[in-house]
């Protein structure tokens, strides 16, 4: 069954070098992220930014705020590639791209881009990127666990479901065998033996193989004279 929350869960944790803690503003305690570091994870995640992952601006806009100053927006939309491209996933950012100082109004020259790393930063955090900072488990120095314990799993269960992943390596084996030698299978002189190849696996792997690369092992250990039968005909 496929893990779902297997993409949320490989970068919701960001370094401590990537966190700074916001020490003056509305934002006082809270924590601002290396943006560089975002990119870095999706990087390792999924591969290079425009073959891994990519991010197109869909519009730039301002809007007027108090006493003279201006607000830039920035909409984007972020894709990243697993088999496939995913949906676009939508984040707006804001900035100031005119603000009031001491000395008056000052205009900000990267209010736009500062706009746009904050959209790529809304958007990335909607598949997990550093979600565990937005959940408020980080305390400033380490990650609180708020894991709710979990019972322990029956053994049986645990057993069978073991049993269950290996009954399907070994059918995975069987087919491969059975492609790798087809001509022989399909040959009226000759016949496949699937229980004497069952048998040369268990002597091999034991009685639960556990990996693909144990199962390949195995069958390249085993002889295909001793599995397909020439009938004496």
């Amino acid at each position: 069954m496929e893990d779902k929350m297997n993409i949320w869960n490989q970068q919701s944790q960001p370094p401590k070098w990537a966190l700074r803690p916001i020490a003056a503003g509305r934002l006082k305690g809270k924590t601002d992220i290396n943006p560089q570091w975002r990119y870095q994870a999706m990087t390792e995640m999924f591969g290079a930014c425009g073959t891994g992952w990519k991010y197109t601006i869909d519009r730039l806009w301002t809007e007027p705020a108090p006493d003279g100053q201006v607000f830039a927006f920035s909409q984007i939309s972020l894709y990243y590639k697993t088999d496939e491209w995913s949906v676009p996933i939508v984040g707006v950012g804001g900035s100031m791209l005119v603000q009031q100082e001491s000395r008056g109004l000052h205009a900000n020259d990267e209010g736009f881009k500062m706009a746009t790393t904050d959209a790529i930063g809304t958007a990335m955090k909607m598949i997990g990127i550093a979600s565990d900072i937005y959940a408020g488990k980080w305390d400033g120095s380490k990650y609180q666990d708020t894991k709710e314990k979990q019972p322990p799993k029956d053994p049986k269960e645990l057993l069978s479901k073991k049993g269950e992943q290996c009954e399907k390596l070994r059918q995975n084996a069987y087919t491969s065998y059975c492609n790798k030698y087809a001509d022989k299978i399909t040959d009226p002189k000759h016949k496949f033996d699937q229980s004497k190849l069952d048998d040369a696996m268990r002597k091999i792997l034991g009685k639960m193989p556990t990996t693909k690369a144990e199962v390949s092992e195995a069958l390249s250990q085993i002889k295909p004279e001793d599995i397909i039968i020439e009938l004496p005909f």
